[in-house]
C-alpha cells in the first residue's frame, strides 16, 4: 500500500503572483492523481506539525527562534527572508506540516502500516542549511525525516537521493560529516545555488550535469555513479528528494528530462530499496514548477513506487 501525506495548510504558503512555488503545484498533483485513477489506490494521511525536537536535530536553535519570531501574523504583509524565500501569514504552519509529513512517513513505514510513502508538501526543503533559509526552503524536510529515522528508530545507515535540478546544498551541509548518511545529488551546474561539484567520497556523491543534458547523460550518471555507491552502502531506508524541475517542459532549468526518465530512476531506486532496505522508501516533493509536467511526473513516480 502506497501512503500519500499532505495537508491543506500547505496551500496557505502564499508567495506572490510571480513566484514559482505556488499552491497550484499541489493542485496539479491532485488533479493528475484523480484523472489517472491513482488517487483511489492511495492511503491518504494529514501531515502533523513537526516538533521542536525534530527540527533541532538538523537546525540551530537560534535559527529556529529567528524563523518563529519573523513569522507574520494573520493579515500582516509577507516577509522576505531573501530574494527567493518568502514568509506569508500561512507559511510557518505550512513549513511545520511539510517537515512533520516526513516524520509521519518514517513512522508509518517503520511500523509497517504503509510502504512506500510520498509527501506532497510545500514549501520544499533541500536548500535549507542548519542556520539559514534559502531557495524557497525554510526547514529541511528530508533531513528532518532522515534524522528522525536514525535517532528515534535506531537506523544505522540511511541514503538520501536528490534528483532536483538544483544541488541539495542544505542536505549536504547538514549530513556531510555524518557517515551514517549517504547523500547522492544530481543537478545542473553551474546553476543556483552555485554549490556542489563532481565528487565521490564515502558518503557524498555529487553529479553535476551541463545545461542541455537529457536522458542519455542523466541515466549514465545515475548508473555509473549513484547506483554503485548505493549498493555498497546498503542503506536501511531510502529517502528521495523528489524535485521534477529538470523536466524538459519546466523553464526553471536547461536540462531535458522526461516523464520516462523519472519512471526509470524510480525503478532503479526501488530495486536498491528491495535489495538492502526491506523496500523502505520515503519520497518528499522538492521542486517542479510547470504544473502539467509536475503532475504527470509525480504520477509516473508514484506508479513505479506502487509497483
Amino acid at each position: 500500500m502506497l501512503g500519500f501525506i499532505s495537508h491543506y495548510e500547505c496551500h496557505d504558503h502564499v508567495t506572490g503572483d510571480l513566484h514559482p512555488d505556488a499552491p497550484v503545484r499541489l493542485e496539479a498533483i491532485t488533479n493528475q492523481l484523480i484523472a489517472s485513477g491513482m488517487d483511489y489506490v492511495l492511503r491518504h494521511y494529514d501531515a502533523p506539525k513537526v516538533s521542536r525536537a525534530d527540527l533541532e536535530r538538523v537546525h540551530d536553535a537560534d535559527y529556529l527562534d529567528r524563523v518563529y519570531a519573523m513569522a507574520p501574523a494573520k493579515g500582516a504583509a509577507p516577509v522576505e527572508i531573501d530574494g527567493d524565500t518568502v514568509m506569508s501569514p500561512g507559511t510557518l504552519a505550512a513549513a511545520e506540516r511539510a517537515a512533520g509529513a516526513g516524520v509521519l512517513a518514517v513512522d508509518l513505514v517503520m511500523q509497517g502500516e504503509v510502504n512506500p510513502v510520498f509527501c506532497a508538501v510545500r514549501p520544499p526543503g533541500h536548500h535549507a542549511v542548519r542556520g539559514q533559509a534559502m531557495g524557497f526552503c525554510l526547514f529541511n524536510n528530508i533531513a528532518v525525516a532522515a534524522a528522525h529515522a536514525m535517532e528515534v528508530h535506531g537506523l544505522k545507515r540511511v541514503a538520501i537521493v536528490d534528483f532536483d535540478v538544483h544541488h541539495g546544498n542544505g542536505t549536504e551541509d547538514i549530513f556531510k560529516a555524518d557517515k551514517r548518511v549517504l547523500f547522492c545529488s544530481s543537478f545542473q551546474h553551474p546553476f543556483y545555488p552555485f554549490t556542489g561539484h563532481e565528487k565521490e567520497t564515502e558518503n557524498l556523491v555529487d553529479v553535476p550535469l551541463p545545461a542541455g543534458a537529457g536522458s542519455k547523460e542523466f541515466r549514465a550518471a545515475i548508473t555509473d555513479h549513484w547506483l554503485p555507491h548505493l549498493d555498497s552502502f546498503a542503506p536501511e531506508m531510502l529517502f528521495i528528494s523528489a524535485g521534477f524541475d529538470a523536466h524538459v517542459a519546466d523553464d526553471m532549468s536547461s536540462l531535458a528530462l522526461t516523464d520516462d526518465d523519472y519512471g526509470w530512476l524510480t525503478g532503479e531506486l526501488v530495486k536498491i530499496a528491495e535489495r538492502h532496505a526491506q523496500g523502505r522508501i520515503v519520497s518528499m516533493l522538492e521542486g517542479g514548477y510547470e504544473p502539467h509536467a509536475l503532475g504527470r511526473s509525480v504520477v509516473r513516480h508514484l506508479d513505479v513506487l506502487l509497483g
